[in-house]
């Protein structure tokens, strides 16, 4: 039978937004569904931000690949489609001795993933780029920057709908049953039930990627990726901002440490922090003030003269992680027929950090994946 709409993508922050449009430019009829009133409003959201470079991720992997690629891919869109950013660089700082093999091993790191541009920096060279940074050593990574996330889900929306794609608000997606040719979706929208039939389906549903990711079966052997939300505390700082850089400490295993961003104001924050979560939650948390005690400590690591007094709540955000609190970071999950056995079907899992970055990258990569036949 024939399907009501050729591709639907389930999710609208910034990855299935880049999806969409993507498969838009491909020339697909494209609709994508959001559970919520407006785009982006959870992860896309809730973040530093941050266009990374593509320093830290294994070689080899989708997070480096789609990271380097996607950087330059955002810059690009940015500066033609007139996106709030600011290319600032970040320092990546050792504030000891001791922390100097592991701040080499991420410039080696780097390099494998062709992040060429990074540049070795003595404690006098790191404080003449940031007179307030206390380290021993450093590496100036010029091409990471900024984003203004809202601004790109705007133009982003704006180029789905003029390519004559479409985008459903307000809509969750309560089953989905798989054909021979189709895919039915069952949706609620204001208390209304409803269904609509795909040729195509794409899951970017993030936190919720699990949840609907099961309302599918499988071939023996498959199983859809358990998702576990962290929580990450932000504290922006009171008055003008003394840095021009972003600010980044040794990472703590798959934490990047509590680092400073601007956004494209040059507005200083602070964060994230993690916190393992069973449910999504956006409160601040403060902790009794020992959350506030921990992020001063971890500050004046690199920052010695951060006033007291000086930081205060900012915002909440929430990560889909698919791996727990200890176990390795898994390599981003974009799963397709040759993973799950389900001809036409792309599902994404753990898509975090780099994924603001790598955005416009996925879309292009799950547009090719979007063909892939089972063997």
């Amino acid at each position: 039978m024939a399907a009501d709409i050729e591709t639907v993508v389930v999710g609208g922050g910034v990855v299935g937004l880049s999806i969409a449009r993507a498969l838009t430019l491909a020339g697909q009829e494209v609709l994508l569904i959001e559970r919520h009133g407006r785009l982006g409003t959870e992860t896309s959201s809730r973040n530093s931000e941050v266009i990374h470079a593509g320093i830290y991720y294994k070689p080899g992997s989708l997070r480096a690949r789609l990271c380097v690629a996607g950087k330059e891919m955002l810059y690009r869109f940015c500066a033609e489609n007139g996106v709030a950013h600011q290319r600032y660089g970040k320092l990546l700082v050792a504030t000891q001795e001791a922390e100097v093999p592991a701040l080499e091993a991420i410039a080696d790191n780097a390099a494998k993933n062709g992040v060429g541009d990074l540049q070795r920096l003595t404690a006098a060279g790191a404080r003449a780029l940031e007179p307030e940074v206390a380290c021993v050593a450093a590496y100036l990574s010029p091409s990471t920057g900024v984003i203004d996330s809202h601004g790109l889900m705007q133009a982003l929306d704006g180029h789905l709908t003029a390519q004559g794609g479409s985008v459903v608000l307000n809509t969750a997606v309560t089953g989905i049953a798989a054909s021979t040719d189709c895919f039915t979706l069952q949706t609620q929208s204001s208390g209304e039930e409803g269904s609509l039939t795909a040729r195509n389906l794409v899951l970017a549903a993030g936190l919720s990627a699990t949840l609907v990711g099961r309302m599918l079966s499988y071939r023996a052997g498959y199983t859809v990726p358990e998702t576990y939300p962290a929580r990450g505390h932000y504290f922006a700082l009171s008055g003008k901002s003394p840095f021009r850089h972003l600010v980044y400490p040794m990472p703590a295993g798959a934490w990047l440490g509590v680092h400073v961003t601007l956004d494209v104001a040059g507005r200083a924050r602070f964060g994230p922090d993690i916190e393992w979560s069973d449910s999504v939650d956006y409160s601040f948390d403060e902790a009794n003030g020992s959350r506030l005690a921990n992020f001063e400590s971890e500050i004046r690591r690199y920052w010695p003269g951060l006033p007291a007094g000086a930081l205060h709540p900012d915002s909440v955000g929430v990560r889909p992680k698919i791996y727990r609190a200890g176990e390795p970071t898994p390599d981003f999950a974009i799963h397709g027929p040759r993973d799950h056995g389900i001809d036409r079907l792309v599902a994404l899992y753990g898509l975090e950090s780099p994924g603001l970055t790598s955005s416009l990258a996925i879309g292009d990569f799950v547009t090719e994946l979007l063909g892939a036949k089972e063997d």
